[in-house]
């Protein structure tokens, strides 16, 4: 049996599939799966509207949880892995870029494999561009 923590092709599909969970739950907002994306003891970190933002993973949790889902609204997706960098068997970096809603972020995404399953423990954000059309 492969160690689907392991530094080599496995890992970053064992990757992808992590991110591919996180892109989901920025569009569908399902908080029953947030679990399988961040860890508990998650820290999000960004700036917004001139001022350094801390969230942490229950918060962030919670905001999903009473935020109207870009699925919801039939807002377009838009969704880039830009870099994959495996440092290690539990330790990763991905970074992306995620539309929500009218919000193009681009977000660093730490991952460490928990338990056989790779998990973020960190995510800082960028707004690249606001009041995006919504075509």
């Amino acid at each position: 049996m492969t160690d689907p923590c392991q530094p080599d092709h496995t890992a970053v599909d064992a990757l992808r599939q992590a991110v591919k969970r996180y892109f989901d739950l920025m569009y569908d907002s399902d908080v029953s799966c947030f679990d399988r994306v961040f860890r508990s003891t998650a820290q999000l970190h960004g700036v917004r509207h001139g001022e350094m933002r801390l969230l942490t993973a229950q918060a962030y949790r919670d905001a999903l949880a009473r935020t109207p889902s870009p699925g919801s609204q039939n807002a377009p997706r838009h969704e880039e892995i830009l870099l994959i960098d495996v440092a290690s068997r539990n330790q990763a970096l991905v970074k992306v870029r995620v539309r929500i809603n009218a919000i193009l972020y681009v977000d660093y995404l730490s991952y460490h494999c928990v338990d056989g399953d790779w998990l973020i423990t960190s995510k800082s954000f960028h707004v690249e561009g606001e009041n995006l059309p919504s075509t």
